[in-house]
């Protein structure tokens, strides 16, 4: 077996017992729906072969991405706090060098190779998802964020945006100061070291709550 597969298997299998019991607990109260912000210009026109949950290994590539490694995971749920199963969570976010997937995206010839840029999962029966990323970096006009879109059974396509605590470019950025106070912070994530996860890696947690 190759060594970037089974060094993946190996960590999908590690987060996903230390992931799923941090992000399947008791749900957290919610007291307002995750808002909906612009889906912005660099949504993917063809989605990368590798779409899968971690973006920081592509497959069939031995490059791992550069940027420090962020697990990020949550539950999809109802107002009242019911779980959303069968849902396809979908992220995409720039590289470590300000870089989206997408032909626009501006220093283009800088992208990233090892970074897969796009990545989705479907939400288990207890609404849980969960990610392999790296921390968004800011690039200009923008603090660091990650652009979520949620697709779930009978309800409309939500899409919305993660930012991180304590960034200094989230008082100037005019998209995240566009939200009310609540609003912004059901969008605004602690990221903190995550070793037991993976070492050196950070986690946050974004639960999403469909309205």
């Amino acid at each position: 077996m190759p060594h970037f597969i089974a060094r993946r298997r190996l960590l999908t299998a590690g987060a996903g017992l230390v992931v799923a019991g941090w992000a399947g607990g008791a749900p957290v109260a919610a007291t307002v729906a995750t808002p909906r912000q612009t889906e912005g210009p660099f949504y993917p026109p063809t989605l990368p072969a590798d779409a899968d949950f971690d973006l920081v290994q592509v497959t069939g590539s031995a490059a791992r991405a550069l940027g420090q490694v962020t697990h990020v995971s949550g539950r999809v749920t109802t107002p009242d706090g019911r779980p959303v199963a069968g849902a396809r969570v979908e992220i995409w976010q720039c590289d470590a060098n300000g870089v989206y997937l997408h032909p626009r995206s501006e220093r283009a010839g800088r992208r990233d190779p090892g970074f897969q840029g796009f990545g989705a999962t479907v939400t288990a029966g207890d609404g849980g998802y969960r990610f392999r990323t790296i921390r968004p970096v800011p690039y200009p006009g923008r603090t660091p964020h990650i652009h979520f879109a949620v697709l779930a059974p009978g309800r409309p396509r939500l899409v919305t945006q993660m930012y991180v605590a304590g960034e200094p470019g989230n008082d100037r950025d005019t998209i995240l100061r566009a939200l009310a106070p609540a609003e912004r912070a059901a969008v605004v994530v602690a990221l903190a070291p995550a070793d037991a996860i993976e070492a050196g890696a950070l986690a946050g947690r974004f639960d999403i709550v469909l309205a």
